[in-house]
């Protein structure tokens, strides 16, 4: 009777597969190189701290008053600056792609002229134009000597902002040919006039590609600011060295002058990163994690980890 029943019931339900158990690739290499890299680190930071640099007179001059005066001074310079490349750049780029020879033919000649001249050869020219215009005449308006209407900071926004508007002339130019034609032929067909599609349909779609250029464009236009001391203006470069030549520490104030311009390119990076992920919402499916997103899941798979180990 037993051997029926044992016959009846069937073969033994089989065993479960077995848990697969995931054992993390080690990657050696990344540790070899991070200590490369820190003993590299090491080095240089030793190397400083040997020589005979008197690194306590940064922080008693890092906050010092003409110091920040010449902080708000830079940021004004690129600011300004940058609205007026920005302006000019965009109503260049309009101008290259008419259909219009004549407008073509200035808005190539004033690219090639303003990228093909340094920045510091602008300047200068800029400041000495008095050689050859004595006056300055705007009709019955305005009448003055070249010398005395050319301030420092007209002089600085000129050579800075219309050499700027020659960069961002091919940004925006790029920008607006990275849009398909067939938005443009909708619009046309929609009825909306020429400038109406630019600025709907046309420039929004093209701020993907133009804003990552022009966040370092207007990093690079905060360094650039440093050249404007040959005109006499006084930014944080001018203000710093005419510290160091009073107190006796000149290459102390350029440590500190270095790291004011490192301070102000990163909190101008960190915006640049949100802007950017800002216009990439139509384009991506799924947005980057931000700098505190990164973080956190850093420090929760850290965490995850060392609970799972224990």
């Amino acid at each position: 009777m037993t051997e029926d029943i044992d016959k009846t019931a069937g073969p033994a339900p089989a065993a479960g597969p077995e848990a697969v158990r995931a054992i993390p690739v080690r990657h050696y290499g990344r540790y070899v190189s991070a200590l490369v890299a820190i003993g590299l680190l090491g080095s240089i930071v030793w190397a400083f701290s040997q020589g005979r640099i008197n690194w306590g007179a940064i922080p008693d001059y890092f906050f010092d008053d003409r110091v920040l005066e010449g902080v708000g001074k830079t940021l004004l310079l690129t600011v300004l600056s940058m609205l007026i490349g920005i302006v000019g750049g965009v109503l260049l780029a309009v101008m290259r792609l008419s259909k219009n020879p004549v407008t073509r033919a200035v808005s190539w000649f004033y690219i090639w002229f303003f990228r093909g001249t340094p920045v510091l050869v602008q300047l200068v020219v800029w400041f000495n134009l008095g050689l050859v215009f004595e006056y300055i005449v705007l009709g019955p308006l305005y009448k003055d000597e070249w010398s005395d209407f050319m301030t420092p900071l007209l002089t600085v926004l000129l050579g800075l902002g219309l050499n700027e508007a020659a960069y961002m002339a091919e940004i925006c130019r790029a920008g607006l040919m990275s849009v398909d034609e067939g938005q443009t032929e909708a619009a046309h067909a929609l009825g909306m006039s020429h400038s109406k599609t630019l600025r709907r349909i046309v420039i929004p779609q093209a701020m993907r590609v133009i804003v990552p250029p022009t966040g370092n464009e207007v990093i690079n236009m905060l360094k650039t600011t440093s050249l404007v001391s040959v005109v006499q203006y006084a930014e944080l470069w001018r203000i710093t060295q005419d510290i160091g030549q009073v107190s006796g520490a000149p290459v102390e104030m350029y440590f500190l002058a270095a790291a004011w311009y490192l301070v102000m390119t990163s909190i101008l990076s960190v915006g640049q990163y949100y802007i950017e992920r800002h216009y990439a919402q139509g384009s991506s499916r799924q947005l980057p994690p931000t700098p505190w997103q990164s973080f956190r899941s850093t420090v929760l798979s850290v965490s995850s980890r060392k609970g799972a180990a224990a």
